[in-house]
């Protein structure tokens, strides 16, 4: 079976667009910007959280044709432009090649949330006839995929994935998949998600963002003893993946190789939170590592899905403890302290840590949690080489992928 390969990445988020501003932000010489959500229409709550790491201000034009962008949401505009970015940077967006054998598979936790909101305000206020035809045809969670494949010309599988946090790496396996057994030449995958004021403020009141706290400023702290919550993130990220023979035959810069992709389930977790059931998830993965014929210590770096959630980045850390009993465990990156939770940048982190580099400290730790026995990567300089990228999820899905330099 041929290997799968990553050869194109694009990204749009708080650090701003393509994948050398990310790798600016990840290495700590160009911090991202984080905004404080329009709190005017008195949804939050008091004390509540005030800040995300929006996408906005970011030129798209250059990727999303203005007659074409009228009619799109805002994730299909992002998604669209990142998956421009995925075919220009892996080197495809001049060829004659054509696109009917090009699969889509992308990832949402909550879809295209502001035109559902004004969908629903129109019927709301003046009866199912006032229904905005456009809004609705961009309100359901397969919009930003359906947009690619117009702008692509990509006629091949269409998926779309909405798996919560653990939704972006979900989505690559099952893309590279696609590959692997024959129904698609070529993938684009990724995530996409914005953040509104309603849904900042609903994810506030259910508790699951971070806060500011006496001494503290607001800030996710993935592992950190006080962590209290996540912080929320925006924009879209998309990679560009064909079969190893097909990138080494038109010459294409092969970014990561995809080794191997598993998934798993918490039967201990609740539909909405986070369960404690670390030992059927480690067991889940070991057993997907033995099929390919990797163990554990051939493990170089893990990029964590931790966001500094209280229940998600402890089951993260048990995970972690239980994959490597018996031996150290490598450096641990935690790139949502910087990029937030949602929109795909935690996968374009992933893709980057491969090729090693310039790595800043994780953003908010300070105080070890020694009930977790796990503390983040400190900043440095990385080689690079095997990552675990691990991606657990509130309602008990989780998602791991092993990336490698070819």
């Amino acid at each position: 079976m041929d290997k799968v390969v990553i050869t194109g990445l694009g990204t749009i988020g708080c650090f701003g667009t393509g994948r050398e501003n990310l790798r600016a932000a990840l290495a700590g010489s160009a911090a991202p910007a984080l905004t404080e959500v329009d709190r005017s229409a008195g949804l939050h709550r008091d004390g509540g959280s005030r800040l995300a790491a929006l996408a906005r201000g970011s030129d798209l034009s250059p990727w999303v044709r203005p007659a074409a962008a009228r009619r799109m949401s805002g994730p299909s505009k992002l998604a669209v432009a990142a998956a421009r970015m995925a075919t220009t940077d892996g080197g495809l967006e001049n060829t004659e090649e054509g696109w009917d054998e090009t699969g889509v598979v992308i990832s949402t936790a909550f879809g295209p949330t502001d035109f559902t909101e004004r969908l629903l305000r129109s019927i709301a206020s003046g009866g199912p006839e006032t229904a905005s035809p456009s809004h609705f045809t961009e309100s359901v969670a397969n919009a930003p995929a359906a947009q690619i494949a117009i702008e692509c010309q990509a006629r091949g599988p269409n998926v779309t994935v909405t798996q919560r946090e653990a939704g972006a790496v979900i989505a690559l396996g099952r893309a590279a998949a696609e590959i692997a057994e024959g129904r698609a030449r070529r993938v684009l995958s990724g995530s996409v998600e914005e953040i509104t004021p309603l849904l900042h403020a609903l994810l506030d009141r259910f508790g699951a963002l971070a806060r500011a706290a006496p001494g503290r400023s607001e800030a996710a702290r993935p592992f950190d003893r006080r962590r209290n919550g996540m912080l929320a993130g925006e924009g879209a990220t998309v990679v560009l993946l064909e079969a190893e023979s097909s990138a080494v035959a038109r010459d294409a810069q092969i970014l990561a190789r995809v080794r191997a992709a598993a998934s798993g389930f918490d039967p201990s977790a609740s539909r909405v939170g986070w369960g404690r059931g670390h030992e059927p998830l480690a067991a889940a993965l070991l057993h997907r590592l033995a099929r390919v014929g990797l163990a554990a210590g051939e493990i170089d770096l893990v990029v964590s899905g931790a966001s500094g959630s209280r229940a998600g980045d402890r089951l993260e850390a048990q995970v972690l403890r239980k994959l490597f009993a018996g031996g150290p465990v490598p450096p641990v990156l935690a790139p949502k302290s910087l990029i937030g939770e949602y929109g795909g940048g935690f996968l374009g982190a992933a893709v980057l840590a491969v090729g090693g580099g310039e790595f800043g400290a994780t953003e908010g730790f300070a105080e070890p949690d020694p009930e977790l026995g796990l503390i983040p990567y400190a900043g440095g300089r990385l080689a690079g080489g095997r990552v675990l990228v691990s991606s657990l999820a509130a309602g008990g899905a989780a998602a791991w992928v092993v990336l490698e330099q070819p």
